[in-house]
């Protein structure tokens, strides 16, 4: 795993992909504290890390998009594949390169608050849980881009496909207020989830029958508990919609509450999506 990330590092820091990723999530840090803490004279910090959310929709795809297509595309995953290495060394060495990439501006950021406290009274309480939260976030939107880009040999579309998933997860809570409270509005949502999950699981296995077995199970058995019990799925697909933000999750740390079950949330998704990036 150690040899992956070494040699994952080194190309990245042989491309642009590295530095444009510090460079822009650093600008958008500096866009953030002129509005907010030069400008406006505010002493919350963490309002610059809610600015930078929107931010980390286009940038992550930016630096997540080549880290397996392009091994796809130019066959040199075969090449790791006869490597003494398991698959899930390969996809952690791979996902720990982006995390130190994403780990550099962060430090640099981490001044942010004691450069501030100087000229000022700054929570660096809240400052400092609100930067944990938002690298637990980020390391979390990494994942999903990992698992993405696992998907395709394009780099173009893994960044075109993850640009939208993560701009709908950003306003997934403010979609959540006009979609559809009715039971059976719930239950259809569910239903074209079940079977998106079934394409994906096709198109990872190449298996026909495990994707139609998924499917059909998944909507038996959404039918099965609505015609049981149809209450249930009133207003439930808005709350999943809430629930599933991991941006909402981070406003909570800006609001100032450590936020525990946010930070198991974060692990959690990391852990999922590069299992099945795996």
């Amino acid at each position: 795993m150690i040899a992956v990330l070494k040699h994952e590092l080194k190309n990245y820091f042989h491309s642009l992909t590295a530095y444009l990723f510090c460079a822009f999530l650093l600008v958008f840090v500096g866009i953030g504290a002129m509005m907010y803490n030069i400008r406006s004279a505010v002493a919350n910090f963490e309002l610059v890390l809610a600015f930078v959310c929107i931010g980390m929709v286009v940038i992550v795809p930016v630096l997540t998009m080549r880290v397996l297509s392009e091994e796809k595309k130019q066959k040199t995953d075969q090449l790791l594949y006869s490597l003494p290495l398991k698959g899930t060394q390969i996809i952690w060495g791979k996902y720990f390169s982006l995390l130190v990439i994403f780990m550099i501006p962060m430090c640099i950021v981490s001044l942010y608050p004691l450069v501030f406290a100087q000229y000022g009274e700054v929570y660096l309480l809240t400052s400092y849980g609100s930067l944990l939260a938002f690298f637990m976030m980020g390391a979390a939107l990494i994942a999903i881009g990992t698992f993405i880009s696992s998907l395709t040999e394009n780099q173009g579309f893994a960044a075109g496909i993850a640009i939208p998933a993560l701009l709908l997860n950003y306003y997934s809570v403010s979609l959540a207020k006009h979609v559809s409270a009715t039971a059976f509005g719930s239950l259809a949502a569910l239903c074209v989830g079940v079977l998106l999950i079934a394409l994906v699981v096709r198109h990872m296995t190449q298996n026909g029958k495990l994707a139609y077995g998924i499917g059909i199970a998944g909507v038996l058995a959404l039918a099965a508990a609505y015609i049981t019990d149809s209450s249930r799925y009133e207003g439930l697909l808005a709350k999943i919609m809430s629930q599933v933000s991991l941006f909402e999750r981070f406003y909570t740390f800006v609001n100032g509450v450590f936020d525990v079950t946010s930070i198991v949330f974060y692990v959690t998704v990391i852990i999922f999506f590069l299992f099945l990036s795996v």
